[in-house]
């Protein structure tokens, strides 16, 4: 790879070791890739759970924190995604103590490298939202097909020490979603039926990324009938991403680099399949509860955290009502403090709900949860989470929040 002055001299160390670290980190990332050079990024965004992490993990963030002399701390805004645990509730969680020490092991690293623990996955909802053009190093899935799709920006799916390393150096290797010709369309989708709600919209999503499939595809839609909320594209890309690990797709007409469908070249795709309100249901029905027995152990409003709009209809939904169902929700530390000051968090804690800040449920030990509270049938509005939990062992539906919301009142959905 071709380095400036500058990236030689963090790579042989003129700069201490934790630059010398990093860079030589992005070099092999780079390497492997086949990049041609760097490119200069003015954001990173860390995962930074501990389940994913373990031991080791927080061990080599430690010993990066500790690292003596030079820069050691970020030169370029950092931010980390949903932690493990939200403290104040991590007991009723059944949480349990080796996690949080761990968890406060990654925190008291991180700040010492200059890292803000903003604890979110909507970032692009609440700090600091990428333009179009901006080169950035993010790494959630939902946070990168946000960006790249809907913000235009430009970055990769990058791992939790390729992001900690561009915040370092401030750059990243400049190859996938950062070249313009790898931001072009790949595949043509004509969409036949126009979603309403949160789940339907998550549904179109994950039809869509199973019939991508894979990184290097570019998806195009076409024939919407209405451009979409930032809610509504938060859940359809999160689901897309997850079902097909798409970081970048395009809406003909809404999203900012197809104004037409030349400007992406997807005029000279054929159109290679069409998307009707059929699909979606199938899909749907596929996370249904088949057994003919509708209980639900809990409720779970979660990937990706909710929004302030978000947390206002849920509130909406439970007022002066009474959950005999656990029903959790997650949102941000950035959205929480409004959802207290306008009443919608004691609405929904009132009703029995538990509103969990900084974390992502199936980021948090979400088997041991399960065990700890005997819990296995979940409903939730989320397609990202129903095609990740039957992997912790979870028995998934998904359904709209309406139904959701019945399904904690009544213990089962109608």
């Amino acid at each position: 790879m071709k380095l400036t002055g500058e990236e030689a001299g963090m790579l042989a160390g003129a700069h201490g070791e934790v630059l010398q670290l990093a860079m030589r980190h992005q070099l092999a990332v780079g390497t492997f890739f086949g990049a041609a050079d760097f490119v200069p990024v003015t954001q990173a965004h860390v995962m930074a759970d501990t389940e994913s992490m373990g031991e080791a993990g927080v061990d080599w963030l430690e010993k990066l924190a500790a690292s003596e002399g030079g820069h050691r701390q970020v030169r370029i805004p950092t931010i980390t995604d949903p932690r493990g645990t939200d403290f104040s509730k991590a007991k009723r969680l059944g949480q349990e103590e080796w996690m949080l020490k761990l968890e406060q092991r990654a925190i008291d690293a991180f700040v010492k490298l200059g890292v803000a623990m903003t604890d979110t996955c909507i970032n692009y909802q609440t700090v600091l939202a990428a333009t179009r053009g901006e080169h950035v190093a993010f790494g959630d899935t939902g946070v990168v097909i946000y960006s790249n799709s809907v913000n235009g920006a430009r970055s990769n799916y990058e791992g939790g020490p390729s992001a900690i390393s561009a915040g370092l150096t401030g750059r990243t290797p400049r190859y996938g979603y950062h070249l313009d010709e790898q931001r072009q369309a790949t595949l043509r989708i004509l969409v036949e039926w126009t979603p309403c709600t949160l789940n339907e919209w998550g549904a179109l999503g994950a039809v869509a990324g199973r019939i991508a499939g894979n990184y290097s595809q570019v998806p195009v839609l076409e024939g919407l009938e209405r451009s979409p909320t930032s809610d509504e594209l938060k859940h359809f890309g999160a689901a897309m991403a997850s079902f097909g690990s798409i970081a970048l797709f395009h809406l003909v007409g809404i999203t900012p680099e197809a104004p037409t469908l030349r400007d992406v070249g997807g005029d000279k795709l054929p159109v290679a399949h069409r998307i009707g309100r059929a699909d979606t249901e199938a899909l749907t029905g596929s996370y249904a509860l088949q057994d003919g027995d509708r209980s639900v152990d809990v409720v779970v409003f979660s990937a990706p955290q909710l929004s302030l709009f978000e947390m206002r209809r849920l509130a909406q939904l439970a007022r002066g009502r009474t959950f005999r169902t656990p029903l959790l929700v997650t949102t941000s530390p950035q959205v929480k403090p409004d959802a207290d000051r306008f009443g919608y968090t004691r609405d929904i804690e009132e009703a029995g709900g538990t509103v969990l800040t900084g974390m992502c449920f199936y980021q948090s030990y979400a088997r041991e949860m399960a065990e700890a509270n005997g819990w296995k049938r979940l409903a939730t509005n989320s397609a990202k989470l129903v095609n990740i939990l039957g992997g912790y062992g979870y028995v998934p539906t998904l359904a709209s929040m309406e139904n959701c919301v019945e399904a904690a009142v009544r213990g089962e959905l109608a």
